[in-house]
C-alpha cells in the first residue's frame, strides 16, 4: 500500500481551488510532469513517501503557484507549463517577479503597447540585456524574431547601438543572388519580409524606408558578412538553422566593440540538404556555457499565433 508524505501547506486555504486548476487540471500538469500520484488534502500536498527526490521541486511549484495568485485573479495552463519548463532552472522567486512583471517593452507606431507574455520571453529579454550573443531557439510564433527586432529599436532610439544590421541565408536560392532581379536589397528582401513586418508595426513604413536609406538598418545576405566586424549594432540572424557549420563560425567572428549578435531558429525547419549540418545546431553545442553568450529556448506553449498554430505544432511534434 502506497503511503504519502506531506511535503507543501498552503498558506491561503481560499486560494486552494484556484491553485489546483479547473478540474484540477493544474495539479494533474504537475503530475505528469513527474510521473507520480499528487493529492491534495485540506490545503496540504501529498506524494507518494518512495517519490522524495521530487520533494523540493513539486514543493516550489507550488509555493510559484499561491504567490502569483495572491497578486492575479487567475492563471492558464500555458502558465503552468511554463513554470514546469522553468521550476528546476532558475529560483522559484525569479520566476515569480517574471510573471508579475508587466513592464511594456515597446509602444507601437499606432499607439500598441508591446510586453513580453509568458515567461519564457521575458527570460528573453532579460538575456538580451545581460550578453552580448544570445541564441534564439524554439517553434514559429513564439515571439524570437519579433522581440529581436523591438529590443534593437529600442538600442537605437536610446543611443546604445548606432545601426541595426538583419541577416538571413538565403538557403533556397542557394546563395547565387545574382539569378534574382534588382540590387542586393531588393534581392534578399522576399528572405526578410518576417523582419520587415516586425519594424512596419513599430515605426511604420515610411519610418522605416528613411532608416534603411540612411543606413541606420542594414540589410545583407549571411554569405555577405566575411571580412566585416560589426561595431556598434545590433546584428539580427534569422532563420539560423539554415546557416552552415562554416556560415555561422563566420558570422560570429563578425561581432565587434559594443554590439550584439541575436541569432533565432528553429531547428525542426532546417532546409539544408543535410540537415545533420546545421551552424545553428553545432553552435549552441559548443558555445552555451560561454560567459556573455545566453541560450532562450521557446516551447510551443510560448506560441503567440492563432491557436491552431499550438496545436499544429503539438501534432508535429507527436509524430
Amino acid at each position: 500500500m502506497t503511503t504519502f508524505k506531506s511535503i507543501y501547506k498552503l498558506f491561503n486555504l481560499e486560494n486552494e481551488r484556484k491553485i489546483l486548476g479547473p478540474n484540477n487540471s493544474f495539479l494533474k500538469a504537475v503530475e505528469e510532469k513527474f510521473g507520480i500520484e499528487i493529492i491534495s488534502r485540506q490545503g496540504e500536498i501529498l506524494i507518494p513517501d518512495d517519490k522524495i527526490e521530487y520533494e523540493n521541486e513539486i514543493a516550489n511549484i507550488f509555493s510559484v503557484l499561491e504567490r502569483i495568485l495572491e497578486k492575479v485573479e487567475d492563471i492558464t495552463l500555458s502558465d503552468i507549463s511554463s513554470i514546469l519548463n522553468n521550476i528546476g532552472k532558475i529560483s522559484p522567486t525569479i520566476i515569480v517577479n517574471l510573471y508579475l512583471d508587466k513592464t511594456i517593452l515597446f509602444t507601437t507606431n499606432s499607439g500598441r503597447t508591446i510586453y513580453p507574455r509568458t515567461i519564457n520571453q521575458k527570460i528573453y529579454i532579460r538575456s538580451l540585456a545581460e550578453n552580448d550573443i544570445i541564441f534564439a531557439v524554439g517553434p514559429a510564433g513564439t515571439g524570437k524574431t519579433f522581440l529581436a527586432v523591438l529590443f534593437a529599436i529600442n538600442q537605437l532610439r536610446s543611443n546604445r547601438a548606432k545601426k541595426i544590421v538583419l541577416v538571413r541565408p538565403v538557403v533556397e536560392a542557394g546563395e547565387k543572388l545574382g539569378f534574382l532581379p534588382g540590387d542586393l536589397k531588393e534581392k534578399i528582401d522576399p528572405y526578410l519580409i518576417p523582419l520587415y513586418d516586425a519594424l512596419y508595426e513599430c515605426l511604420g513604413k515610411e519610418s522605416v524606408d528613411k532608416l534603411i536609406e540612411k543606413g541606420t538598418i542594414e540589410v545583407a545576405p549571411l554569405a555577405y558578412m566575411r571580412g566585416r566586424t560589426l561595431e556598434n549594432a545590433i546584428v539580427i540572424l534569422d532563420e539560423a538553422q539554415n546557416s552552415t557549420l562554416s556560415q555561422m563560425k563566420m558570422f560570429l567572428t563578425r561581432l565587434g566593440y559594443n554590439s550584439k549578435m541575436i541569432i533565432t531558429g528553429d531547428v525542426t525547419q532546417i532546409d539544408l540538404p543535410n540537415k545533420n549540418s546545421s551552424g545553428l545546431i553545432e553552435a549552441i553545442e559548443l558555445l552555451s556555457n560561454i560567459k556573455g553568450i545566453a541560450v532562450s529556448r521557446f516551447e510551443k506553449i510560448d506560441v503567440m499565433r492563432h491557436p491552431l498554430v499550438y496545436k499544429i505544432i503539438e501534432r508535429y511534434e507527436n509524430r
